[in-house]
């Protein structure tokens, strides 16, 4: 069964008990990891999952919170014997600056360093990512500081969808990526520019009719403030949860 792993709900600051927003999209031939921050073999390992079993990363935008983790997650995985290909996915803008990040490192030089294959996603509304039996990605521009996707996933075997909203002001883009899902996971950072309230992802969920909503990306540890979930929930009528740190969704 396909399932997601939240590997961090915090916002850009983290806390000891909440790291950042990234998770894992986990099923039968693919492993894919969603955005890379802190050390993400570490958080693999504590998932109970094995890093040589990831196939596939999607970084959704070029900020820190989000992108911090790959030099060391490459760095680690060559180390500690890799051999098969990697798979980077991600727009243009994100991707040219994470090659020139890892060429500060000199990663061309490292010795038999296994391949990786950066897949340059074009920036229009339900962009195919990728499709095997478990599991098929879509991802769509999303109104951030930066060039930004969400995501939608579908799991044929269970006929359930899924979207992650990333890192967004309230737009129709996120609506439409999201229309009809069972569950929406959106983030819930702040009513400032690039990013969304708790009250406007419980908006954004019932105009796309989703079926159970999960805030992420919200403040933690002393940052946080108010009751999220109850100001989503006078946006929205559904299941609202808040996304905690090691979180699985089953589908």
């Amino acid at each position: 069964m396909a399932k997601v792993i939240i590997l961090g709900a915090s916002n850009a600051i983290p806390t000891r008990e909440s790291e950042n927003t990234h998770m894992v999209i986990v099923g039968s031939e693919r492993t894919v990891l969603v955005d890379s921050v802190s050390n993400p073999i570490l958080r693999l390992e504590q998932a109970g999952l094995d890093f040589n079993e990831l196939t596939d990363i999607i970084l959704t935008h070029f900020h820190p919170d989000h992108v911090s983790g790959v030099p060391l997650l490459l760095m680690d995985m060559w180390l500690m014997g890799r051999k098969k290909p990697l798979n980077i996915y991600g727009l243009h803008y994100t991707l040219d600056r994470v090659e020139g990040m890892m060429g500060f490192y000199n990663w061309s030089e490292w010795p038999e360093f296994f391949p990786v294959v950066f897949h340059r996603l074009p920036s229009r509304e339900m962009t195919a990512v990728l499709d095997c039996p478990d599991f098929s990605i879509h991802a769509s521009p999303v109104h951030h500081m930066i060039p930004n996707i969400g995501l939608r996933v579908e799991f044929p075997p269970s006929g359930r969808t899924m979207a992650y909203s990333c890192d967004t002001e309230p737009c129709d883009e996120v609506v439409r990526l999201s229309a009809g899902v069972d569950v929406l996971i959106h983030e819930a950072t702040g009513a400032e520019a690039g990013h969304s309230s708790a009250a406007q992802a419980g908006e954004t969920a019932a105009k796309a009719e989703a079926g159970r909503l999960y805030l992420i990306h919200y403040p933690t540890g002393r940052f946080a403030k108010g009751d999220p979930v109850a100001e989503a929930a006078t946006k929205y009528q559904g299941e609202i949860e808040l996304a905690k740190d090691f979180m699985t969704l089953e589908f």
